[in-house]
């Protein structure tokens, strides 16, 4: 094993999480649902206290580790999720509950986010996460890009796809997406990206202000 693969190593075991945590990301595995990583999920619990966000938006809730980890250190925080799939979401209601997560702080909406990303209000979020199909990354990002205030940021995890991405070998459709977004975002003035290792990839795009 190389330096770097056990830096990665370390990184990725160091992170704490509740029990509530551990209790979704067990959930997520048996229904088939693949959790951001333990060093993702502290990232964006980071991100969502380094930024004293009060208004998160989350594409694709799964039964809920990301949405607990962006409210871990953000009690003042309302987080919107967005999934299409009704019985993730009922086992998420379960799951955010028993994790003491109020309803005054979490709006659960099922639909397709590309039909319901479009009506929330504009500038209105100051964190975005998108988790949800890849094949529709693109609008997913330009969409979020129009939510989110000036300042905010936009978080995509799974940025590698489990290392296509940077095998120039890969060309599925998944990997291309990902490709152009990281190109077009690398060469826009008016977003600062930052790509993070952590998990499988973590991509921080932060809207600047004009």
């Amino acid at each position: 094993m190389s330096r770097l693969e056990r830096n990665w190593q370390y990184a990725e075991q160091y992170p704490t999480e509740t029990d509530a945590l551990v209790r979704a990301r067990r959930l997520s595995l048996e229904l088939g649902i693949e959790p951001v990583s333990r060093a993702v999920a502290a990232q964006l619990a980071g991100l969502a206290a380094a930024t004293a966000a009060t208004a998160i938006c989350e594409l694709g809730t799964g039964v809920g580790v990301s949405g607990l980890a962006l409210l871990r250190y953000s009690p003042d925080a309302l987080l919107t999720s967005i999934d299409i799939e009704s019985e993730y979401l009922r086992q998420a209601r379960t799951v955010f509950a028993e994790a003491g997560v109020t309803t005054a702080r979490l709006r659960l909406i099922e639909g397709d986010a590309a039909q319901v990303v479009p009506r929330l209000n504009l500038e209105a979020y100051d964190l975005v996460l998108i988790d949800a199909d890849p094949e529709h990354l693109l609008d997913y990002v330009e969409y979020a890009l129009q939510i989110v205030r000036p300042g905010g940021t936009i978080a995509i995890p799974n940025a590698f796809a489990h290392g296509a991405v940077t095998d120039p070998a890969v060309r599925d459709a998944r990997a291309q997406n990902l490709r152009d977004l990281l190109a077009t975002v690398g060469e826009s003035p008016a977003i600062a990206p930052v790509l993070s290792p952590a998990g499988d990839g973590l991509l921080m795009l932060t809207r600047l202000k004009a």
